[in-house]
């Protein structure tokens, strides 16, 4: 473990001095790199600085134990340098599992009405303002990319931008099905009906990260509709774009301006490709232990919300909460870092060594 911090110090210093080089600047997405790199790099390099303090105490206290001047005082010493020794590890190995390169980025959000029509749409909508309401809690930026609404307020489908450091870190394990169960206001017997909603959440990538041919792409221009709207079926502003090669199809028709939408089509089909070649490269890797948390399985059923009872339950952990209205309107933290630790402890086993990621 010691050569693998020593080896990661260097490299620290390394970045370091290449981000203070001027000549770095002049290229944005390799600066932007070597900076993700160093703040990926940042809190180990500190738990290891102050890892060689403790052992500096350790040994100097060491060294006053034979006086008999100094040697409760060193006793004290020593015993406090060994226990900070020993939590410093413990951090230590935690930090050096190989962590997800996506974690720092920001994510694209896709949310969709499934089996329970508009009862599943409106759903959608109260999903997408749980997550706004969190997106907001925790100060980062939401943009809308595209949206299909109902004539109810629900939402058939929508893409929305989470933009913030971290942010793929915290909602990676949103991926998956969403079940509700509650009395929908149409239901005059008041019957429980159960309804699905599928989340994707997918790390946002670079233009230098997915290389895409422009002659790989088939553009095709519409009239926007939906719901209502003054600029709806007036204009051929909406923009379908398909990814031959994948056969990936995005579609925009959130903005006015055929520019604006297909700007916004191309992030969210960046994001697609990046998150398919994502999946291609782990399935290659054979000997990788599939985690029980957070598979990003879109087809596995991760939440129920239960209306009647309160309470949303994590089926991937076996954590109910019995707080449904407050994780609705936003406060999501409690889940999260459960799902978070989950998936550590999982890491942890998988290494089997001390300490590795």
């Amino acid at each position: 473990m010691i050569d693998q911090l020593a080896a990661a110090e260097r490299r620290f210093e390394e970045l370091e001095a290449r981000l203070a080089d001027p000549a770095v600047f002049g290229d944005q997405a390799a600066y932007r790199a070597l900076a993700r790199e160093l703040k990926g790099l940042t809190p180990i390099i500190e738990q290891y600085r102050a890892y060689r303090a403790a052992k500096t105490l350790v040994q100097e206290a060491a060294e006053l134990l034979s006086d008999p001047e100094y040697r409760e005082l060193a006793q004290e010493e020593h015993r406090r340098g060994l226990a900070d020794c020993a939590r410093i590890e413990e951090a230590l190995r935690r930090l050096l599992i190989p962590k997800d390169p996506d974690d720092d980025r920001s994510v694209i959000v896709e949310i969709r009405g499934g089996a329970g029509g508009d009862e599943a749409a409106l759903f959608a909508a109260s999903l997408y303002r749980m997550y706004t309401m969190y997106a907001e809690a925790r100060r980062y930026r939401i943009e809308v990319l595209s949206i299909n609404e109902t004539e109810l307020g629900g939402i058939k489908e929508i893409s929305f931008s989470i933009e913030g450091d971290g942010v793929y870190s915290r909602l990676k394990y949103e991926s998956g099905v969403h079940r509700v169960q509650r009395v929908p206001d149409t239901e005059s017997q008041g019957r429980i009906h159960t309804s699905t909603v599928t989340v994707a959440v997918l790390p946002e990538a670079e233009e230098v990260e997915v290389d895409i041919n422009p002659a790989d792409l088939q553009i095709d221009t519409y009239r926007s509709g939906g719901a209502g709207g003054q600029h709806v079926n007036k204009t051929e502003s909406a923009i379908r774009i398909t990814h031959l090669p994948t056969g990936i199809v995005v579609e925009c028709q959130d903005e006015r301006s055929q520019h604006k939408n297909k700007e916004k089509a191309m992030k969210i089909l960046r994001s697609r490709i990046y998150e398919r070649m994502q999946q291609e490269q782990a399935a290659q890797l054979a000997a990788e232990r599939k985690l029980q948390v957070g598979t990003g399985d879109r087809s596995e059923r991760i939440r129920t919300y239960n209306y009647p009872q309160g309470r949303v339950s994590d089926h991937r952990i076996g954590l109910t909460l019995y707080k449904l209205d407050s994780f609705l309107n936003g406060d999501l933290d409690e889940l999260i870092d459960a799902l978070i630790t989950a998936a550590e402890a999982e890491r942890l086993k998988g290494e089997g060594a001390p300490a590795g990621s």
